[in-house]
Protein backbone atom coordinates (compact mmCIF):
# COMPACT_ATOMS: atom_id res chain seq x y z
CA UNK A 1 0.00 0.00 0.00
CA UNK A 2 0.98 3.25 -1.37
CA UNK A 3 -0.10 6.34 0.82
CA UNK A 4 -0.42 9.79 -0.69
CA UNK A 5 -1.16 13.05 0.67
CA UNK A 6 -2.33 16.21 -1.32
CA UNK A 7 -0.93 19.84 -0.55
CA UNK A 8 -3.39 22.38 -1.58
CA UNK A 9 -7.72 21.76 -2.85
CA UNK A 10 -7.45 24.22 -5.44
CA UNK A 11 -7.54 23.06 -9.48
CA UNK A 12 -4.67 21.17 -9.51
CA UNK A 13 -4.88 19.37 -6.18
CA UNK A 14 -8.62 18.69 -6.45
CA UNK A 15 -8.14 17.66 -9.93
CA UNK A 16 -5.35 14.95 -8.64
CA UNK A 17 -8.06 13.48 -5.54
CA UNK A 18 -10.41 12.81 -8.67
CA UNK A 19 -8.17 10.90 -11.39
CA UNK A 20 -6.80 8.76 -7.96
CA UNK A 21 -10.02 7.79 -6.87
CA UNK A 22 -11.70 7.46 -10.07
CA UNK A 23 -8.79 5.86 -12.29
CA UNK A 24 -7.15 3.72 -9.29
CA UNK A 25 -7.87 0.11 -10.83
CA UNK A 26 -5.79 1.15 -13.89
CA UNK A 27 -3.25 2.91 -11.30
CA UNK A 28 -2.52 0.53 -8.88
CA UNK A 29 -1.82 -2.07 -11.88
CA UNK A 30 0.42 0.43 -13.27
CA UNK A 31 2.35 0.82 -10.15
CA UNK A 32 1.59 -2.78 -9.34
CA UNK A 33 0.75 -1.55 -5.86
CA UNK A 34 -2.18 -0.35 -4.34
CA UNK A 35 -2.14 3.74 -4.16
CA UNK A 36 -4.15 5.67 -2.09
CA UNK A 37 -5.07 9.04 -1.22
CA UNK A 38 -4.67 9.31 3.07
CA UNK A 39 -4.87 13.30 3.43
CA UNK A 40 -5.22 16.63 1.57
CA UNK A 41 -4.27 19.65 3.60
CA UNK A 42 -5.98 22.66 3.22
CA UNK A 43 -6.27 25.68 5.20
CA UNK A 44 -10.38 26.07 4.22
CA UNK A 45 -13.28 23.80 4.68
CA UNK A 46 -14.60 21.50 2.34
CA UNK A 47 -17.65 19.66 3.99
CA UNK A 48 -19.65 18.84 0.63
CA UNK A 49 -16.59 17.97 -0.99
CA UNK A 50 -16.54 13.78 -1.42
CA UNK A 51 -12.92 13.79 0.27
CA UNK A 52 -14.22 15.78 3.50
CA UNK A 53 -13.18 13.30 5.67
CA UNK A 54 -9.62 13.59 4.66
CA UNK A 55 -8.77 16.85 5.11
CA UNK A 56 -6.32 17.89 7.42
CA UNK A 57 -5.34 22.16 8.10
CA UNK A 58 -1.46 20.92 10.07
CA UNK A 59 1.34 20.10 7.90
CA UNK A 60 2.82 18.20 10.89
CA UNK A 61 0.50 15.39 10.80
CA UNK A 62 1.24 14.49 7.10
CA UNK A 63 4.75 15.05 8.22
CA UNK A 64 4.92 12.74 11.42
CA UNK A 65 2.72 10.02 9.75
CA UNK A 66 5.37 6.85 8.44
CA UNK A 67 2.32 5.63 6.73
CA UNK A 68 2.66 8.73 4.32
CA UNK A 69 5.07 7.50 1.50
CA UNK A 70 3.92 9.96 -1.40
CA UNK A 71 2.82 14.39 -0.77
CA UNK A 72 1.49 15.89 -4.11
CA UNK A 73 2.88 19.98 -3.93
CA UNK A 74 0.26 21.62 -5.59
CA UNK A 75 0.14 24.82 -3.26
CA UNK A 76 1.82 26.98 -5.56
CA UNK A 77 4.19 30.06 -5.33
CA UNK A 78 7.98 29.78 -3.80
CA UNK A 79 7.80 30.52 0.39
CA UNK A 80 5.00 28.09 1.68
CA UNK A 81 5.39 25.34 -0.82
CA UNK A 82 9.22 25.31 -0.48
CA UNK A 83 8.92 25.01 3.23
CA UNK A 84 6.94 22.07 3.07
CA UNK A 85 8.71 20.53 0.40
CA UNK A 86 11.88 20.37 1.97
CA UNK A 87 10.39 19.03 5.14
CA UNK A 88 8.51 16.32 3.25
CA UNK A 89 11.67 15.18 1.89
CA UNK A 90 13.64 15.00 5.00
CA UNK A 91 10.87 13.05 6.58
CA UNK A 92 11.55 9.92 4.00
CA UNK A 93 8.91 10.83 2.05
CA UNK A 94 9.05 11.76 -2.18
CA UNK A 95 7.59 14.76 -3.31
CA UNK A 96 5.86 15.18 -7.12
CA UNK A 97 4.46 18.86 -7.87
CA UNK A 98 3.58 21.12 -10.59
CA UNK A 99 4.66 23.86 -9.21
CA UNK A 100 7.19 25.56 -12.08
CA UNK A 101 8.21 28.89 -10.06
CA UNK A 102 9.56 26.28 -7.34
CA UNK A 103 10.99 23.69 -9.37
CA UNK A 104 12.48 26.74 -11.56
CA UNK A 105 13.99 28.82 -8.69
CA UNK A 106 15.16 25.83 -6.09
CA UNK A 107 15.36 22.94 -8.43
CA UNK A 108 19.07 21.63 -7.70
CA UNK A 109 18.74 22.19 -4.26
CA UNK A 110 15.07 20.07 -3.85
CA UNK A 111 16.55 17.50 -6.31
CA UNK A 112 19.93 17.27 -4.18
CA UNK A 113 17.65 16.93 -0.90
CA UNK A 114 15.88 14.08 -2.39
CA UNK A 115 19.19 12.19 -3.40
CA UNK A 116 20.53 12.49 0.36
CA UNK A 117 17.11 11.68 1.96
CA UNK A 118 16.76 8.31 -0.15
CA UNK A 119 13.31 9.50 -2.20
CA UNK A 120 12.09 10.92 -5.56
CA UNK A 121 11.27 14.63 -6.39
CA UNK A 122 9.08 14.28 -10.02
CA UNK A 123 7.44 17.34 -11.88
CA UNK A 124 6.11 16.42 -14.97
CA UNK A 125 3.25 18.46 -14.39
CA UNK A 126 5.55 21.75 -13.97
CA UNK A 127 6.31 22.09 -17.87
CA UNK A 128 3.24 21.11 -20.23
CA UNK A 129 0.75 20.30 -17.85
CA UNK A 130 -0.82 16.93 -19.57
CA UNK A 131 2.16 16.74 -21.90
CA UNK A 132 4.54 14.58 -21.42
CA UNK A 133 8.19 16.75 -21.86
CA UNK A 134 10.28 15.90 -18.54
CA UNK A 135 10.09 12.20 -18.33
CA UNK A 136 10.99 12.08 -22.69
CA UNK A 137 13.65 14.45 -22.25
CA UNK A 138 14.72 12.61 -19.54
CA UNK A 139 15.04 9.14 -20.76
CA UNK A 140 13.83 8.63 -24.71
CA UNK A 141 16.31 11.15 -25.68
CA UNK A 142 19.11 10.37 -23.00
CA UNK A 143 21.18 8.93 -26.27
CA UNK A 144 21.09 12.43 -28.08
CA UNK A 145 22.94 15.75 -27.31
CA UNK A 146 19.75 18.44 -27.10
CA UNK A 147 21.23 20.67 -29.61
CA UNK A 148 17.80 23.28 -29.33
CA UNK A 149 14.55 23.59 -27.63
CA UNK A 150 11.67 25.69 -28.99
CA UNK A 151 8.31 26.11 -27.79
CA UNK A 152 4.86 27.59 -27.47
CA UNK A 153 4.86 27.06 -23.35
CA UNK A 154 1.90 29.51 -21.99
CA UNK A 155 -1.49 29.06 -23.05
CA UNK A 156 -2.90 32.42 -21.86
CA UNK A 157 -0.99 33.74 -24.55
CA UNK A 158 -1.40 31.71 -27.04
CA UNK A 159 -4.87 32.19 -26.59
CA UNK A 160 -5.01 35.72 -26.78
CA UNK A 161 -2.65 35.71 -29.96
CA UNK A 162 -5.27 33.26 -31.64
CA UNK A 163 -8.30 35.20 -30.59
CA UNK A 164 -6.34 38.27 -32.39
CA UNK A 165 -5.34 36.42 -35.37
CA UNK A 166 -8.08 34.60 -35.93
CA UNK A 167 -11.08 36.79 -34.17
CA UNK A 168 -9.77 40.82 -34.58
CA UNK A 169 -10.04 41.14 -31.32
CA UNK A 170 -7.18 43.44 -29.81
CA UNK A 171 -4.91 42.65 -26.75
CA UNK A 172 -7.31 43.88 -24.32
CA UNK A 173 -10.32 42.54 -25.75
CA UNK A 174 -8.93 39.20 -26.29
CA UNK A 175 -7.17 38.94 -23.03
CA UNK A 176 -10.45 40.27 -21.36
CA UNK A 177 -12.35 37.00 -23.13
CA UNK A 178 -9.65 34.68 -22.12
CA UNK A 179 -10.32 36.27 -18.04
CA UNK A 180 -13.83 35.39 -18.53
CA UNK A 181 -13.26 31.75 -19.82
CA UNK A 182 -11.08 30.98 -17.22
CA UNK A 183 -7.93 30.90 -19.16
CA UNK A 184 -6.29 33.70 -17.75
CA UNK A 185 -6.08 34.91 -13.94
CA UNK A 186 -7.19 38.28 -12.89
CA UNK A 187 -3.77 39.51 -12.63
CA UNK A 188 -2.37 38.27 -15.41
CA UNK A 189 1.33 39.52 -15.55
CA UNK A 190 2.83 35.91 -15.20
CA UNK A 191 1.19 35.22 -18.52
CA UNK A 192 1.26 37.67 -20.69
CA UNK A 193 4.52 38.94 -19.47
CA UNK A 194 6.24 35.95 -20.46
CA UNK A 195 7.10 35.01 -16.53
CA UNK A 196 5.57 31.75 -16.72
CA UNK A 197 7.25 30.98 -19.79
CA UNK A 198 10.40 31.79 -18.52
CA UNK A 199 10.14 29.10 -15.69
CA UNK A 200 9.02 26.38 -18.06
CA UNK A 201 12.32 27.04 -20.36
CA UNK A 202 14.53 27.15 -17.69
CA UNK A 203 13.43 23.44 -16.10
CA UNK A 204 13.60 22.30 -19.83
CA UNK A 205 17.03 24.00 -20.44
CA UNK A 206 17.97 22.54 -16.59
CA UNK A 207 17.20 18.82 -17.53
CA UNK A 208 18.29 19.18 -20.96
CA UNK A 209 21.81 21.04 -20.36
CA UNK A 210 22.60 19.86 -17.30
CA UNK A 211 23.36 22.87 -15.36
CA UNK A 212 20.29 24.59 -13.26
CA UNK A 213 19.02 27.79 -15.23
CA UNK A 214 17.68 30.40 -12.84
CA UNK A 215 15.09 32.65 -14.35
CA UNK A 216 16.78 35.88 -13.01
CA UNK A 217 19.45 34.71 -15.54
CA UNK A 218 16.73 34.23 -18.97
CA UNK A 219 15.90 37.40 -20.84
CA UNK A 220 12.24 37.60 -21.20
CA UNK A 221 9.59 39.66 -23.11
CA UNK A 222 5.83 39.71 -23.16
CA UNK A 223 3.19 40.31 -25.63
CA UNK A 224 1.28 42.92 -24.14
CA UNK A 225 2.59 45.38 -27.08
CA UNK A 226 1.83 43.11 -29.77
CA UNK A 227 -1.09 45.25 -32.05
CA UNK A 228 -3.48 43.86 -34.54
CA UNK A 229 -1.53 45.91 -37.17
CA UNK A 230 1.47 43.38 -36.19
CA UNK A 231 -0.74 40.57 -36.74
CA UNK A 232 -1.52 42.11 -40.08
CA UNK A 233 1.98 42.29 -41.42
CA UNK A 234 2.88 39.06 -40.02
CA UNK A 235 -0.18 37.29 -41.68
CA UNK A 236 0.88 39.30 -45.03
CA UNK A 237 4.12 37.70 -45.03
CA UNK A 238 2.44 33.86 -44.37
CA UNK A 239 3.72 33.99 -40.84
CA UNK A 240 2.07 34.01 -37.24
CA UNK A 241 2.85 35.39 -33.80
CA UNK A 242 4.00 33.42 -31.23
CA UNK A 243 5.28 33.53 -27.69
CA UNK A 244 8.40 31.14 -27.85
CA UNK A 245 10.58 29.78 -25.07
CA UNK A 246 14.16 28.99 -26.91
CA UNK A 247 17.19 27.56 -25.06
CA UNK A 248 19.47 27.02 -27.63
CA UNK A 249 23.36 25.14 -27.00
CA UNK A 250 26.20 27.16 -28.28
CA UNK A 251 29.59 26.25 -28.93
CA UNK A 252 32.39 26.48 -25.82
CA UNK A 253 29.22 24.96 -23.68
CA UNK A 254 27.36 28.27 -23.47
CA UNK A 255 23.82 28.17 -23.77
CA UNK A 256 21.19 30.91 -25.10
CA UNK A 257 17.74 31.03 -22.92
CA UNK A 258 15.04 33.67 -23.52
CA UNK A 259 11.64 34.07 -23.96
CA UNK A 260 10.12 36.44 -27.03
CA UNK A 261 7.62 36.86 -29.30
CA UNK A 262 8.72 35.24 -32.88
CA UNK A 263 7.02 35.45 -36.33
CA UNK A 264 6.73 32.08 -37.48
CA UNK A 265 6.65 30.38 -40.76
CA UNK A 266 2.91 29.11 -41.72
CA UNK A 267 4.56 25.94 -42.44
CA UNK A 268 6.00 25.33 -39.31
CA UNK A 269 4.13 22.91 -37.01
CA UNK A 270 4.13 25.60 -34.29
CA UNK A 271 2.17 28.21 -36.22
CA UNK A 272 -0.42 25.41 -36.48
CA UNK A 273 -0.77 25.71 -32.63
CA UNK A 274 -3.56 27.36 -31.46
CA UNK A 275 -6.13 28.31 -28.50
CA UNK A 276 -4.66 27.02 -25.09
CA UNK A 277 -2.68 23.98 -26.44
CA UNK A 278 1.58 24.32 -25.80
CA UNK A 279 4.11 22.67 -28.46
CA UNK A 280 7.36 21.87 -27.78
CA UNK A 281 10.01 20.83 -30.35
CA UNK A 282 13.33 19.17 -29.07
CA UNK A 283 15.85 19.18 -31.43
CA UNK A 284 18.73 15.77 -30.53
CA UNK A 285 22.09 15.24 -32.56
CA UNK A 286 21.16 11.89 -33.28
CA UNK A 287 17.02 11.88 -33.35
CA UNK A 288 16.32 15.32 -35.35
CA UNK A 289 13.39 17.44 -34.65
CA UNK A 290 10.56 15.52 -32.66
CA UNK A 291 7.66 17.27 -31.02
CA UNK A 292 5.49 17.53 -28.02
CA UNK A 293 1.74 18.53 -28.86
CA UNK A 294 -1.38 18.81 -25.88
CA UNK A 295 -3.32 20.91 -23.38
CA UNK A 296 -0.75 22.50 -21.38
CA UNK A 297 -2.82 23.37 -18.52
CA UNK A 298 -5.98 22.88 -16.82
CA UNK A 299 -7.44 20.29 -14.41
CA UNK A 300 -7.44 16.86 -15.92
CA UNK A 301 -4.53 17.19 -18.18
CA UNK A 302 -2.43 18.78 -15.38
CA UNK A 303 -3.91 16.03 -13.27
CA UNK A 304 -2.86 13.31 -15.10
CA UNK A 305 0.18 14.38 -15.41
CA UNK A 306 0.88 14.37 -11.69
CA UNK A 307 -0.64 10.97 -10.71
CA UNK A 308 1.78 9.36 -13.65
CA UNK A 309 4.53 10.84 -11.51
CA UNK A 310 2.99 9.66 -7.94
CA UNK A 311 2.96 5.88 -9.93
CA UNK A 312 6.39 6.59 -11.13
CA UNK A 313 7.59 7.58 -7.59
CA UNK A 314 5.81 4.61 -6.11
CA UNK A 315 7.13 2.26 -8.15
CA UNK A 316 10.58 3.08 -7.35
CA UNK A 317 10.29 3.58 -3.32
CA UNK A 318 13.17 0.78 -3.27
CA UNK A 319 14.91 1.61 -6.52
CA UNK A 320 15.06 5.52 -6.57
CA UNK A 321 14.37 7.62 -9.27
CA UNK A 322 16.64 11.05 -9.40
CA UNK A 323 16.24 13.83 -11.97
CA UNK A 324 19.61 15.26 -11.43
CA UNK A 325 20.88 18.39 -12.61
CA UNK A 326 24.27 20.36 -11.42
CA UNK A 327 24.89 23.98 -10.19
CA UNK A 328 24.04 27.11 -11.82
CA UNK A 329 26.78 29.27 -12.90
CA UNK A 330 25.98 33.26 -13.54
CA UNK A 331 28.61 32.62 -16.97
CA UNK A 332 26.56 29.52 -18.53
CA UNK A 333 23.56 31.91 -19.87
CA UNK A 334 24.02 34.28 -22.39
CA UNK A 335 21.71 37.02 -24.09
CA UNK A 336 20.22 36.57 -27.19
CA UNK A 337 21.10 39.88 -27.96
CA UNK A 338 24.47 37.79 -30.26
CA UNK A 339 21.77 35.79 -31.46
CA UNK A 340 21.52 36.38 -35.53
CA UNK A 341 17.92 36.41 -36.71
CA UNK A 342 16.13 38.38 -39.31
CA UNK A 343 13.43 41.33 -38.03
CA UNK A 344 9.98 42.08 -38.13
CA UNK A 345 10.42 45.85 -38.27
CA UNK A 346 6.92 48.77 -37.85
CA UNK A 347 8.20 52.20 -37.36
CA UNK A 348 7.35 55.90 -39.04
CA UNK A 349 9.73 56.16 -41.61
CA UNK A 350 10.44 56.00 -45.28
CA UNK A 351 10.94 52.39 -47.37
CA UNK A 352 13.36 54.37 -49.15
CA UNK A 353 15.00 55.72 -45.73
CA UNK A 354 14.65 52.05 -44.46
CA UNK A 355 16.59 50.79 -47.31
CA UNK A 356 19.42 53.15 -46.91
CA UNK A 357 20.24 51.85 -43.54
CA UNK A 358 19.66 48.79 -44.23
CA UNK A 359 20.34 47.65 -47.61
CA UNK A 360 17.69 45.33 -49.32
CA UNK A 361 14.36 44.75 -46.96
CA UNK A 362 11.33 42.94 -47.93
CA UNK A 363 8.39 45.27 -47.62
CA UNK A 364 4.96 44.30 -46.14
CA UNK A 365 1.60 45.83 -47.01
CA UNK A 366 -1.89 45.80 -44.62
CA UNK A 367 -5.39 47.11 -45.16
CA UNK A 368 -5.83 50.67 -43.58
CA UNK A 369 -2.10 51.31 -42.44
CA UNK A 370 -1.67 54.97 -41.65
CA UNK A 371 0.15 57.78 -43.74
CA UNK A 372 4.07 57.11 -42.78
CA UNK A 373 4.19 53.59 -41.42
CA UNK A 374 6.31 51.10 -43.02
CA UNK A 375 6.59 47.35 -41.88
CA UNK A 376 9.36 45.13 -43.55
CA UNK A 377 11.30 41.87 -42.83
CA UNK A 378 15.32 43.06 -42.52
CA UNK A 379 18.14 39.90 -43.20
CA UNK A 380 20.07 38.16 -40.39
CA UNK A 381 21.69 40.18 -37.96
CA UNK A 382 21.97 41.09 -34.29
CA UNK A 383 19.50 42.82 -32.23
CA UNK A 384 22.24 45.10 -31.73
CA UNK A 385 23.12 45.59 -35.19
CA UNK A 386 19.90 46.37 -35.85
CA UNK A 387 19.33 49.26 -33.41
CA UNK A 388 22.70 50.74 -34.89
CA UNK A 389 21.56 50.99 -38.60
CA UNK A 390 17.83 52.54 -37.69
CA UNK A 391 19.34 54.86 -34.79
CA UNK A 392 19.19 57.77 -37.39
CA UNK A 393 15.35 56.73 -38.50
CA UNK A 394 13.54 56.64 -35.14
CA UNK A 395 12.47 54.19 -32.46
CA UNK A 396 10.38 51.28 -34.32
CA UNK A 397 6.76 50.83 -32.78
CA UNK A 398 7.11 46.98 -32.81
CA UNK A 399 10.23 45.07 -33.62
CA UNK A 400 9.38 41.15 -33.41
CA UNK A 401 12.46 38.57 -34.49
CA UNK A 402 11.74 35.99 -36.86
CA UNK A 403 12.11 32.45 -36.28
CA UNK A 404 14.07 30.46 -38.61
CA UNK A 405 12.11 28.39 -40.42
CA UNK A 406 15.04 25.58 -39.58
CA UNK A 407 14.85 27.22 -36.25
Amino acid sequence: MVNVAILGYGVVGSGVAEVLTENNGQIDRKAEEDIRLKYILDVREFPQSPFADKFVHDFAIIENDPEVDVVVETIGGARVAKEFTERALKAGKSVVTSNKELVAEHGYDLLRLAEEHGVSYLFEASVGGGIPIIRPLNQCLAANEIEEIVGILNGTTNYILTRMIRAGLSFEAALKEAQQNGYAEQNPTADIEGHDACRKICILSALAFGRHVYPAQVSTEGISHITLADVAYADACGRKIKLLGRAIRLEGGKICVYVAPHLVDGEDPLSGVEDVFNAITVRGNAVGDVMFYGRGAGKRPTASAVVADVVDAAKHRKTKKYLHWDQGDPELVVSPEGLESAWYVRMNASIEGVRAALGEVSALARPGAPAGEVAFLTGPMTAGALAEKLAGLGTPASQIRVLDKNH
